[in-house]
């Protein structure tokens, strides 16, 4: 049997944006999700928008009984920002009363609360007044925001997350054109990501005054790079593509600096941000105690095929072509490859190369469209998520035995979520959701992992 060590937590990631809905009168603004799906709901799948969720909102209550029945020690969530404040600054008093609620009602079941401060959802006023994250008046807001959360909820929250995944803001909103607002502006990218890695820092800043008993982190998604072979080129290709897809976040939050090769590559550009000497200061300062990792997927990449176009806008691909292994594991449903060894490797990385920084896994999940065909006497079969989980299992706890710093795992989703362009075409939970009666049932999966908890192990 693998054990994992005593106090080890057992939990599993949603966000506000994907899970809490909207309820009429509710006071909540729009984001740039609800501008998104209004201008145009063909890109979303089966036109599902972001007012279709698992309403916690107004189920919050039934559902922590089912996160007590799938054995669930942690759990995390985000703060609606456009919830909790709106455009005139002043506090919503019903999502107040909301997340009190929510939260107490959690710690009072035994289960930490884990609270992220932004998951892709910029509240409308504020991307149409400063254009987001672009401008640095959007991250004195975020800084207020944070520092309001912090005096609502600290006495509730048992550890805070200034951003989940802030590298797919940067790539999705400026670059790829997947997340609102849908442009193409490598200058603007290389903003947004240095004004964000500011604003996680201040908000730190804001935490420490506060003397919470409570620890303060980010969660990045990291998505190792794997060269082609051995091959110098190839080797070249795989490090820099982890300069953006890695480094480009965890240097500056875990570090407090950049990496030098990645300054010289946008230096090379003409890409480097607006800043300041006091704001590099803020970000050496104020660097995280906590750090949540989402894993999926590896990159894998080799040295260009041909040269890049320097009249094209630029993209990380400048310097890398994208390599498909062949033989690799898929899952077809998501077309990502499935590699549990890279997360033995980024266990090891931060290890070694970030003081062994107390972490863990808050993300981890497989989706899989069309799981009704999988039912049987009314329970969903899902064998092959809870193999998923137990081969990534395996590496992470052979990486903890060596000296890994990880302290819990948390899978995503608790409940089949809203997820983005993505909507219900592919579920992730242990629960799964009838999203039009709103009704949840337990998963194979979900029985399973109370198993997992209760053991410790598996």
């Amino acid at each position: 049997m693998i054990k994992f060590k005593d106090g080890f937590f057992w939990g599993s990631s949603t966000s506000a944006e994907q899970s809490e809905g909207r309820l009429e009168n509710d006071g909540k603004m729009l984001t740039v999700w609800d501008k998104f799906f209004s201008d145009s709901p063909y890109k979303f799948h089966d036109n599902i928008g972001p007012e279709t969720t698992s309403t916690i909102y107004k189920h919050f209550k039934e559902d922590i009984k089912l996160l007590k029945q799938t054995g669930h020690t942690a759990y995390r969530t985000s703060i609606s920002w456009a919830r909790l404040i709106d455009d005139k600054g002043n506090i919503n008093q019903k999502a107040v009363t909301f997340y009190n609620s929510y939260f107490s009602l959690l710690k009072e079941n035994g289960i930490k609360v884990f609270v992220n401060l932004y998951h892709f959802d910029t509240p409308l006023y504020i991307q149409e007044k400063y254009n987001g994250f672009v401008q640095k008046e959007t991250v004195k807001l975020y800084a207020k925001y944070a520092k309001t959360c912090f005096e609502l909820f600290g006495d509730l929250v048992d550890s805070w997350f200034t951003f989940n995944e802030p590298i797919v803001s940067v790539e999705c909103g400026y670059l790829l054109q997947y997340h609102y607002p849908l442009e193409v502006d490598s200058k603007k990218a290389v903003q947004v990501a240095y004004n964000i890695a500011l604003a996680s820092a201040l908000a730190v800043k804001e935490f420490k005054k506060l003397n919470l008993k409570s620890k303060i982190g980010i969660i990045l998604n990291i998505t190792p790079s794997y060269p082609r072979s051995n091959n110098e080129f190839d080797v070249k290709a795989a490090h820099i593509a982890d300069l953006f897809a890695t480094n480009s976040f965890l240097d500056p939050c875990v570090k407090g600096e950049y990496s030098k090769d990645l300054v010289e590559i946008l230096k090379k550009h003409d890409l480097l941000p607006s800043y300041t000497e006091e704001e590099l200061k803020i970000i050496k300062e104020n660097t995280v105690s906590f750090l949540g990792i989402n894993y999926y997927q590896p990159l894998r990449v080799c040295a260009k095929a041909n040269l890049p176009n320097d009249n094209a806008p630029f993209m990380p691909t400048y310097y890398y072509d994208s390599y498909v292994m062949p033989g690799r594991r898929i899952n077809k449903y998501r077309g990502w490859e499935i590699y549990p060894h890279a997360l033995y490797d980024i266990a090891k990385n931060i290890q070694n190369n970030y003081g062994n920084i107390e972490w863990f896994v808050a993300e981890n999940g497989m989706g899989v469209e069309d799981e009704s065909r999988f039912k049987k006497d009314g329970i969903i079969q899902d064998d092959y998520r809870i193999d998923f989980i137990k081969q990534h299992l395996v590496e992470l706890h052979k990486a903890i035995e060596e000296g890994s710093n990880c302290k819990g795992y948390m899978h995503w989703t608790f409940i089949d979520c809203w997820s983005w362009l993505n909507a219900y075409k592919n579920r992730y939970g242990f629960i799964e959701l009838d999203y039009n009666t709103q009704k949840r049932y337990i998963k194979k999966s979900g029985y399973w992992f109370k198993e997992l908890s209760d053991n410790n192990g598996f």
